[in-house]
Parts: structure tokens; sequence; C-alpha cells
């Protein structure tokens, strides 16, 4: 009775003091598949496998894009007004397209999908494409 009333306490102090809400989210594993047309003109990724991600998650950002694109659901800059979904699983895809003044494809230049925790807690970059 001692141990189980230890235990319950331990659980309900953390969550009161608020210990519950440091621990940190992880970056999702999944795998990305970037498209370059022939002329160089968009850039379309695609979600291959692995886990959904939240596209209020995800920004795009990099050295090829004119300004970061941290709306990833508003889809204004995507060619045709496209978006991800509000969840993003196997076989959703984007295009960025210099069309709509997103996208500079010089040599060196390169576009980063970055995750972000909700909260801002951590964030890395999930995959990265460089244009040749």
């Amino acid at each position: 009775m001692v141990a189980i009333t230890v235990i319950l306490a331990a659980v309900i102090g953390t969550f009161v003091l608020g210990l519950g809400d440091q621990v940190q989210q992880t970056s999702p594993n999944a795998q990305w598949d970037w498209q370059n047309t022939s002329n160089a003109d968009e850039l379309t990724i695609t979600h291959e496998s692995g886990d959904t991600v939240q596209a209020s998650t995800l920004s795009f950002t990099g050295s090829a894009l004119t300004s970061d694109i941290t709306d990833v659901t508003a889809g204004t800059n995507f060619k045709g007004g496209n978006a991800f979904p509000s969840e993003i699983g196997a076989g959703d895809s984007v295009t960025l397209t210099s069309g709509d003044s997103s996208l500079s494809d010089g040599s060196g230049n390169e576009v980063r999908l970055v995750w972000q925790a909700e909260g801002g807690g951590s964030s890395s970059t999930l995959t990265t494409y460089e244009f040749e």
C-alpha cells in the first residue's frame, strides 16, 4: 500500500508541477521523394512512407526559396494553389514552382522540409533537395 501511494504521489506531482509538459516530441520518421522536372521550373515533394505528419508542423526553407514557406497548409505558393492535406501520409505531394516566384533553381541552391514540434520545443530537417 505504501509503495502504491508513493508511486501515485510521484505521478500526480509530476503533472501538477508541469514536469510532464517538458517531454520532448520526436521528429516523424518518414521517407520523402523529390522530383525535379526536366526544365527545372518545378520541384515536387512526395511523402513515400512512414509516419503520418501534421502539415501545420512543416515548413519549407532554404536558399532556393525567395521567401520561406512557413504555412504549408495554405498552399498559396504551390502550383495551382494545391496544398498538403492537414495530415500528410504516403502518396501526398505538393509542387513548388518558379512560376509563382517561390523557387530559384540555381546551381547549389537547396530546399529543406523542416518539422517543428507543436509548441516549438524542437525542430529538425526531414529532407533536403539541392539543385545541381
